[in-house]
């Protein structure tokens, strides 16, 4: 197998884990700025009122996008076996 084709495979592994990470990883930002945003101005510093509504905004988020998800791993997975010979040899 050549360079480019290891090359490929592996923009091609970063590129669908940056797709399927990212809505979840932006979803945990956005609530943990709208957290701290909340808790600067209540003066409330308070751990678990930081730690649960993240958890349960990433909890929710992955329920959510699970099928979306599912379908893009499978969808990298037929592409990657399709031309599975040309891996091989």
């Amino acid at each position: 197998m050549s360079t480019e084709g290891i090359v490929g495979i592996m923009r091609l592994t970063l590129e669908t884990a940056l797709w399927v990470a990212a809505p979840i990883l932006i979803t945990g930002s956005i609530v943990s700025l709208l957290v701290s945003i909340g808790q600067v101005l209540t003066s409330i510093q308070d751990a678990t009122l930081s730690i649960v509504p993240k958890l349960a905004a990433v909890c929710i988020a992955t329920f959510v996008l699970f099928p979306w998800s599912l379908q893009k791993l499978i969808g990298f997975t037929v592409t990657l076996f399709q031309d599975f010979h040309k891996y091989v040899g």
